[in-house]
Formats: C-alpha cells, sequence, structure tokens
C-alpha cells in the first residue's frame, strides 16, 4: 500500500517527537486517526473537548518541548482557539493539525467551512493551509522549527481530500534542526551594565520566566550585590528555592515585600521578563532590561539600559566583571519585611476557617506540604491561581502551570491531562476552582479513560471569587457572581473518580494525604470561604474607597449578612489597612 499524506505526516511528527495527538477525530479528520492506528507508536488522546486538548498540549510542550493536538472542519477549529491562545502566550510549542472541508469545496461556504488562516492568525507564528500534496512535508517542516524556535503555536491547514493523496517525498523536509544559539549582549554592552552595577548599592533583581534555567546565575549575580530577587509567578519554581536573596513575588498575585523592594531600589534589574502589570513598576530608579527579544525591551517600564541576551549567557559574561560588595544594609531590610509578609499570612494558615468556611490558604499550604518534592501543580485562573502562588512553594524540581499570560478559566484540569501524559512518573495536582471546572467536567472522563492519577482540588467557595473582588474594589455590589454547583464529589464518582467532600477544617488534612495516597484519579471538594479575599500587594486608596461603596450598596439592599462575612473572613487583611 503506498503510503498517504496522512502516513507522511505522522511519520514526519513521530521524527519530531511528538507522542501523542490530543483530538476529536471526525470526518476531514478521520485519515490522519487512521494513520495514527496503523503507525502504532504514536498515542490518539480523544479528549471531550478540543479545547482541552489544546490546553493538554500546551502543557505537555511546556514540560517536555514540543506537543501536537488537532481539530476537525468548523466547530474543532474553532474550539481549539482557546487553548491554542493560551499555548501561545505561554511560549509552548504546540503543533496544530487543522483539517478541513475538500480543496474543490473551498470558497463555497459548505457545510463547516472556515477560514483557517484568518481564524488562526493571532494565535500562531507560523499558519498554513496545504493544498497539494507536495505542499505538506515542506510545510510541516517549517511550521515544527518554527514553533521550537519562535516558541509559541503553528497551524497546519489539511484539507480532508489531500490526507488521502499520494505522498510526495521531499529531501529537504526530512530533518527538523534545534540548535541552541549562545545569545549575549557586546563586550561594551556588558562592560557598561557591570560600571553601572558598580554605582549602587540598593539593588533589586526581577526574573521572569526567561531566567528558569538561570536559577544559579542569579544567585550568585544577587550574593554578589547584596541584592533582593524577586520574581514573577511563571519563575517562582525556578527561581525561589534555594535563594537567600528572594523576597517573593509581585503583581496583582504578588506580595507587598516584593513590591516594597523593587520600589525602594535605586537600580532595578530586570531578566528575561515581559512583566505585564506596569503600575507595579518603580518609576523613580534606574532600570535595566535584559531579554532575547529586543522589541519587547521598554514596553512596561522606563528602561535606562536595554541589552540583547539570554539571561543565562548574560550573567555568566558579566560575573566575571562583578566585584562582592559590602554594604548588605538594603538587602537586609527587605529580607525583614519579606519575613514580617510571611508572619501574616502564616495567620491564615493558624486560623484555618470554620465549617463550609474553611480558610484556602489553610488548604493550599497543606497541599504544599504533602505533595511530593517534584510534584506537578496546575492552577485554574482566579482564587485558586492566589493560593496557588502564595502557598505552593518550590523545591528546585516541582512544576507549576497556569494560564499566566492568557488568563483563560477552565484550564488547570485539561492542562493536568497533558501533565500527567508528559511526566508519568510525576505526581499532578491540579488547582482547581469551582467557576473552572464546571466550564469542563466533561473531560473528567478523559482522565479516567486513559487511567491518569490526576489529583484535582476544587476551592469551592461557590462563587466567581476574582471578579467578586473586581466588582468590589470597583465600588460595584458583586452581582452574578454567586453559582449553583452540583457535588463535585459525586460528579467525580460518577465519572469512575475518587471523590472526597470536606466541609470542616479538620478534615482538610486526612481527605489530602488520602487522595495522594490513591492509586489512580482522585477529586477533593473543599468547601472553602466564598469571601476570602486576595489583597493585592499594594493596596491603594480607590481601592479601599471602592470596597466601602460596595459594601454600603450592600447595607443599603438589604445584605448586611454578607457585608459582615466580608468584614469577619479578611479581618487580618482589614486591620493592616487601618
Amino acid at each position: 500500500m503506498a503510503k498517504n499524506v496522512a502516513d507522511q505526516l505522522v511519520e514526519m511528527l513521530v521524527n519530531a517527537g511528538i507522542k501523542r495527538i490530543y483530538a476529536v477525530t471526525g470526518d476531514s479528520l478521520n485519515e490522519v486517526n487512521d494513520a495514527v492506528r496503523r503507525e502504532g507508536t504514536i498515542q490518539w488522546v480523544h479528549v471531550r473537548h478540543e479545547e482541552a486538548g489544546a490546553y493538554a498540549a500546551g502543557a505537555e510542550a511546556q514540560l517536555n518541548g514540543l506537543a501536537c493536538c488537532a481539530g476537525s472542519s468548523g466547530p474543532g477549529h474553532v474550539h481549539l482557539i482557546n487553548g491554542l491562545y493560551d499555548a501561545h502566550r505561554s511560549g509552548a510549542p504546540v503543533i496544530a493539525i487543522a483539517s478541513t472541508i475538500a480543496t474543490f469545496e473551498f470558497g463555497t461556504g459548505y457545510f463547516q467551512e472556515t477560514n483557517t488562516i484568518k481564524l488562526f492568525d493571532d494565535c500562531s507564528y507560523f499558519n498554513q493551509i496545504a493544498t497539494t500534496a507536495k505542499q505538506l512535508p515542506r510545510m510541516l517542516q517549517a511550521g515544527i522549527q518554527s514553533a521550537l524556535h519562535q516558541k509559541g503555536v503553528a497551524v497546519i491547514g489539511l484539507p480532508g481530500d489531500v490526507t488521502k493523496m499520494d505522498a510526495e517525498e521531499i529531501d529537504s523536509a526530512v530533518q527538523n534542526f534545534n540548535p541552541i544559539p549562545v545569545i549575549r549582549p557586546s563586550d561594551a554592552d556588558i562592560n557598561k551594565l557591570a560600571d553601572l552595577i558598580s554605582n549602587y548599592n540598593k539593588i533589586t533583581i526581577f526574573c521572569g520566566i526567561g531566567a528558569a534555567d538561570a536559577h544559579d546565575e542569579v544567585v550568585a549575580l544577587s550574593q554578589r550585590l547584596n541584592a533582593a530577587v524577586a520574581y514573577s509567578f511563571r519563575a517562582k519554581m525556578d527561581i525561589q528555592y534555594e535563594n537567600p536573596n528572594e523576597v517573593g513575588m509581585t503583581g496583582l498575585l504578588g506580595l507587598p515585600s516584593a513590591y516594597h523592594s523593587m520600589h525602594e531600589s535605586d537600580l532595578l534589574i530586570l531578566l528575561g521578563t515581559d512583566f505585564p502589570y506596569t503600575p507595579f513598576m518603580p518609576t523613580d530608579c534606574k532600570i535595566v532590561q535584559v531579554d532575547t527579544k529586543p522589541e519587547r525591551i521598554g514596553r512596561r517600564a522606563k528602561v535606562d539600559v536595554g541589552l540583547c541576551g539570554s539571561v543565562k549567557d548574560t550573567l555568566t559574561a558579566l560575573l566575571p566583571l562583578i566585584a562582592q560588595k559590602d554594604d548588605d544594609s538594603f538587602l537586609k531590610a527587605q529580607l525583614k519585611v519579606y519575613a514580617d509578609v510571611k508572619d501574616k499570612m502564616q495567620t491564615y494558615v493558624d486560623d484555618s476557617g470554620e465549617t463550609d468556611k474553611i480558610h484556602p490558604e489553610f488548604v493550599a499550604s497543606v497541599l504544599d506540604k504533602l505533595a511530593t518534592d517534584d510534584a506537578i501543580f496546575t492552577v485554574d485562573t482566579g482564587m485558586s491561581c492566589v493560593w496557588g502562588s502564595r502557598y505552593i512553594n518550590a523545591t528546585g524540581k516541582r512544576k507549576m502551570i497556569g494560564s499566566f499570560n492568557h488568563g483563560s478559566m477552565a484550564n488547570a484540569m485539561p492542562q493536568a491531562i497533558g501533565a500527567a501524559l508528559a511526566r508519568p512518573g510525576q505526581q499532578v495536582i491540579a488547582l482547581c476552582g469551582d467557576g473552572g471546572l464546571s466550564m469542563m467536567l466533561g473531560d473528567l472522563a478523559t482522565i479516567v479513560q486513559y487511567k491518569l492519577p490526576v489529583k484535582i482540588v476544587v476551592f469551592n467557595n461557590r462563587s466567581l471569587g476574582m471578579v467578586k473582588l473586581e466588582m468590589e474594589v470597583a465600588g460595584l455590589p458583586d452581582w452574578q457572581t454567586d453559582m449553583y454547583n452540583p457535588d463535585f464529589a459525586l460528579v467525580a464518582q460518577a465519572m469512575g473518580i475518587k471523590g472526597f467532600t470536606v466541609t470542616e477544617p479538620s478534615q482538610v488534612k486526612q481527605a489530602i494525604t488520602d487522595a495522594l495516597a490513591f492509586d489512580g484519579p482522585a477529586l477533593i471538594n473543599v468547601f472553602t470561604d466564598p469571601n476570602a479575599l486576595a489583597m493585592p500587594p499594594k493596596i491603594e486608596f480607590e481601592q479601599v474607597k471602592g470596597m466601602a461603596v460596595s459594601m454600603t450598596k450592600l447595607m443599603l439592599n438589604g445584605h448586611m449578612d454578607e457585608v459582615l462575612d466580608t468584614v469577619k473572613a479578611n479581618y487580618k487583611h482589614l486591620k493592616d489597612l487601618l
């Protein structure tokens, strides 16, 4: 039997290191599905929704380097979009196979017709459609290399009739190349940076995900400079551990200590970060930014010195030029602030809550202690993200994946599917919000079907917690944020997942222990305090005023009970504001 285009596609994916395709098969994708079956070494992961497949592929790519998902004509394409946006903005190399209607129906308004070029243009670096057998191998090779080197999504449009054609071998499309270059600033720029650093003693280093492979160099530089080290959420697992100078995160989910350190500095060094929250950046100090993409330099802060280079290569060249600084007074002051912040955070762990109002901080803290030192955590956008960011600590082996740039709900559970398949020997724990899990409940069945021992912790606060907070600080009474939820533990059991329900703080540790020890997938439905708030690292007067206005509106509308619940649930935060 002659090799057809679908066979060639699968062969090239296997040669590129793809282990599985996340997809829902159907019509224009069926030839590819059958080629996977006949090839035998690549796995077809039948997700219940293409969005879940794209999320899973994005998680796998972040852990293992390259992954693949697919969607068939029309609705299958549209369902991929949200997960592909997330993968693309996360810098995850993902190949998306978008099978389409037959070429002879293009432009006729045919059933399920979509224009893949227009549809995927904003969430991909490479986006082409093969209309002949001869195009496919070169397009796929270009797409794979684009995904690998530009760190994002490559979309291959593939009409159903083309998949059946006899394959045409193209000698130039046989291999994929993944060279890793040394990227560092010029000697003149390195010397300029060293001279600038020598003039300052109050220095903070802020690390993004681009510093992930430079932990040792960052620590060495910080100790040489007696500099404080802050980091973004995405960089936490790679920078926090074994780092005596770290002062925590900043940003919407961050801590006052990191914010304080950055704003008290005379020199701020930004390493591998495209940190989006400009209000958290200081404006009255010197700022240096190092990035592999020069176009990013200066778009978030007023940068004085911008250098092009990878963090690891740049610091390797810089360190020999840096003398040891003696003055450590600034560092000691920032570490004292950080210690005070951690003491205040502990109050929400020590006070674990009450019946049906368990403090989510306590849950996350217990999870941190009981999880393995190489656990992979996935976190939903919203309050689950807050508790994970603040209470799950790095070990040097742990990973944390979320929708950090795209900010979508419903990401944690499908990302856990990809993580569990990518790293079968590691513990995978999804921190899910009740709103997020509700959106993608169907793919609990995928976890069971593929016997994935994923552990799901549902922070069930019966509301869209982050949206509720956003409305309150804007001076709006929260409206349409409350949620009617099913019994998630019973839903899990109906799917074939071990279910636990936790309504008392005293039950938390045992339930998590039992779930983590269970041989198979497990879900813990924890009734957390719906009025628990995630205070930002710096509370602005307008936010305080907004909260007061919203509480007043609730009182005037007869919701005094909710006002009292909010005050009681957050008395420690509110006390700090007075």
